[in-house]
């Protein structure tokens, strides 16, 4: 039998795609041991300042990228940051933020829902983690003639790249945590970004300090988080 290594499809290229396949036991067996091994991530809230190679930040973002978006808009930039004076200022505008929630943004159940997890508002880690990524949404794009052009399902395509990119630090080696600092109109002002991005998303990358403890809680059984049909 003979196929084609690409078709048109209305006058547009389609690829043919080959996948790998697995028997039924390794299917159960990747299954299980990826879950297992997701399942060690932690959020972490304590770095060291050991450099990570610029390669690996390189490869992480690669495979965030893969996520799908809607039209395949790709509708994310990843600022990156190691610049250590940038990496102050946003610490120093962040920490004033969380400053005004903890104080008086703040509901009493969501502070008695934060106590296990001990958050306060000061956050060294912006400054000792090597690298900062901050994941913007392209609202929108700019034409060759400064127009508007639509991009869609934003943040879901940019929260399924978020998605990929902790999964791909946990696959390096490295730890992060999931910073929102609220609002984050100060990133779109340190980094200068332009009108059509928004801040979704603060990211520290880089190895856990030398002792770390995290809170000793528990992730929802699979009976709580999914309903068969």
């Amino acid at each position: 039998m003979i196929t084609k290594d690409s078709i048109l499809v209305e006058g547009f290229e389609h690829i043919r795609y080959k996948h790998t396949h697995y028997s039924e036991e390794e299917m159960k067996e990747r299954s299980k041991s990826f879950f297992e091994w997701m399942d060690e991530r932690r959020s972490v809230r304590h770095f060291s300042d050991k450099p990570v190679p610029r390669e690996v930040i390189d490869h992480i973002l690669k495979a965030a990228s893969t996520a799908p978006s809607g039209a395949h808009k790709q509708p994310w930039t990843f600022c990156v940051v190691s610049n250590p004076e940038i990496k102050k200022q946003i610490r120093e505008a962040a920490e004033e933020e969380e400053r005004k929630t903890y104080s008086s943004r703040m509901s009493d159940q969501w502070r008695k829902d934060l106590a296990p997890l001990g958050t306060d508002p000061n956050k060294p880690f912006l400054e000792t983690a090597p690298y900062l990524i901050i994941v913007c949404k392209r609202t929108f794009e700019f034409g060759e003639d400064g127009e508007k052009l639509q991009n869609y399902y934003v943040n879901e395509s940019v929260g399924l790249a978020c998605g990929f990119l902790i999964s791909a630090i946990h696959n390096a080696g490295l730890v992060t945590l999931t910073h929102t600092p609220s609002p984050m109109n100060f990133l779109t002002k340190i980094l200068d970004r332009p009108s059509n991005e928004k801040p979704f998303l603060l990211l520290p990358i880089g190895y856990e300090a030398e002792e770390v403890y995290v809170p000793n809680i528990e992730r929802k059984p699979l009976e709580e988080v999914a309903v068969y049909y």
